[in-house]
């Protein structure tokens, strides 16, 4: 296969010779300019600890909800069949005083209300997806980003990364600068407990919202959409960018190909996929501490603390993974369609086997909290597959397609907290169990659906007028060398 069915892994140029390649062959690549202190990987920077912080008002309901929850109040459940939960520890026989602090006023929710409450963060995160990517992509993703609410986040900033990314440094910047969500949910998690510890549950949600308005100041003064546009970057790296990026580094405008999405085989393994990935990791972001409060009985910090362990793995694991993508695909190794398949295969299916092996570890706190921190670390590694093939597959629309696959796949952020709060309502471990069996066969369904139709290569619908006018030039050109083959022409080899 030639020219944009050549599924080399990088972005490649219809020439007229209508041979895969990511420079003209008069041409060596350019060389790339350094990556410390470049604009593009502060611009990496950056995102990450915008995405933390993202990630810090979105955990911080699931901490502050023990503390917010009187369950000395609750309604005695009735009498079941099933394996009752772990019993509480002993008590601690000290002499050490134990100093009673008002965390904030307390409210007699059942585990209905609380998974209602966990998901209704997702029902106004749903509705601005698809708005964000669009407008990202048509203005930049500065203007964006943050404008209207935590929903435009990453389409504004998939929209930017299909103007700033290099494609052999896209798997890296991107996971990068994704993984500040990780990073997010690690950091908040202990500091949201120690904050409900010391001054209670409400002063949570205004140290967040005051950490957002600082980085925003960051952002919008160091930040530019576009590499011609900004105000600190070397000639060498801008024109490195802007010429391997190529015309699909510009704006899609105000027109978009919905129908041709809508078609999309390729665009809906990422939707499908993603939901199902989802599903896994919102459960896990959501209610874990309702787990390690109701089932391990650990106390506030220790369950604070070891529900952020597996996002901390998730951050490492996460930013290997896109280095070791563009080095398979610079080197050729793989193409790219190969290199998505197989890390989204394995960050889905591992976890899986994980999440059930986590089910049946019963009251053993440690396996439990083992099992559950491996499944969370190795799911990172999707991060370089699914998780960014809307860049693969569409350039140019990647932040409308961003904005798509996040409004579905933030469904599952709606349901999974509401469908564990009725499987867990009666607190027992077969409640949990099922928890994570539900969690463990949407992964893998989703790991089938990206295998048998996800794909890396660039789609007809998203090519440029330029790119499509070459490609033409090309096709015609190949035609008539063919006919003068068949004619005998001695001038063209066989």
């Amino acid at each position: 296969p030639t020219g944009r069915h050549a599924d080399l892994g990088v972005r490649t140029r219809i020439l007229p010779s209508y041979r895969p390649t990511p420079y003209p062959l008069a041409l060596p690549p350019p060389p790339v300019p350094p990556q410390c202190c470049s604009a593009r990987y502060t611009l990496a920077v950056l995102m990450f600890f915008g995405f933390s912080v993202v990630y810090g008002l979105r955990v911080n309901l699931s901490v502050a909800m023990v503390a917010m929850v009187n369950t000395t109040d609750a309604s005695p459940t009735a009498n079941h069949s099933l394996v009752t939960a772990c019993p509480l520890p002993r008590p601690d026989n000290s002499s050490v005083p134990v100093v009673l602090i008002d965390t904030g006023p307390q409210y007699p929710w059942d585990a209905k209300t609380q998974g209602w409450l966990l998901g209704a963060f997702f029902f106004g995160y749903l509705f601005t997806q698809i708005p964000g990517g669009y407008l990202s992509g048509h203005y930049g993703g500065s203007l964006a980003l943050e404008g209207f609410g935590e929903g435009v986040t990453f389409p504004a900033m998939m929209a930017m990364w299909a103007r700033w990314a290099p494609p052999l440094e896209r798997s890296t910047l991107i996971s990068l600068s994704a993984s500040g969500a990780s990073f997010g949910a690690f950091v908040a998690l202990p500091l949201t407990a120690l904050i409900c510890q010391t001054l209670g549950w409400p002063a949570v949600f205004y140290i967040c919202g005051s950490g957002g308005c600082l980085w925003a100041v960051f952002w919008f003064f160091l930040v530019s959409d576009d590499p011609r546009t900004h105000r600190r970057i070397s000639e060498e790296e801008k024109n490195y960018i802007i010429n391997s990026i190529g015309p699909q580094g510009s704006p899609h405008g105000w027109s978009v190909p919905l129908l041709s999405m809508a078609l999309s085989g390729p665009l809906w393994a990422i939707i499908l996929t993603q939901m199902c990935a989802n599903w896994s990791y919102y459960t896990m972001l959501t209610s874990m501490p309702t787990y390690m409060n109701n089932v391990l009985h650990f106390d506030l910090s220790s369950n604070a603390a070891l529900s952020a362990v597996p996002f901390l793995g998730a951050l490492f694991v996460s930013v290997l993974s896109g280095f070791l993508a563009d080095r398979l695909i610079e080197k050729r190794t793989l193409s790219t369609t190969a290199v998505r398949k197989l890390l989204t295969l394995i960050g889905l299916l591992v976890p899986a086997v994980c999440l059930v092996a986590a089910g049946y570890a019963g009251c053993c706190a440690v396996p439990a909290v083992a099992l559950l921190c491996v499944s969370a670390t190795v799911g990172g590694i999707s991060a370089a597959g699914v998780f960014i093939n809307q860049i693969d597959i569409a350039p140019r629309y990647a932040g409308v397609l961003l904005g798509i696959t996040n409004t579905f796949g933030t469904i599952p952020g709606v349901l999974a907290p509401i469908v564990t709060g009725y499987l867990t309502e009666d607190h027992t471990l077969t409640g949990w169990r099922n928890v994570f069996w539900v969690s463990a066969g949407v992964n893998a369904l989703g790991a089938l659906i990206f295998t048998c139709m996800g794909s890396g290569v660039i789609q007809t619908w998203a090519l440029t007028e330029e790119e499509r006018a070459e490609e033409e030039r090309a096709k015609k050109e190949r035609g008539e060398e063919e006919v003068r083959r068949n004619e005998g022409d001695p001038t063209i080899a066989t």
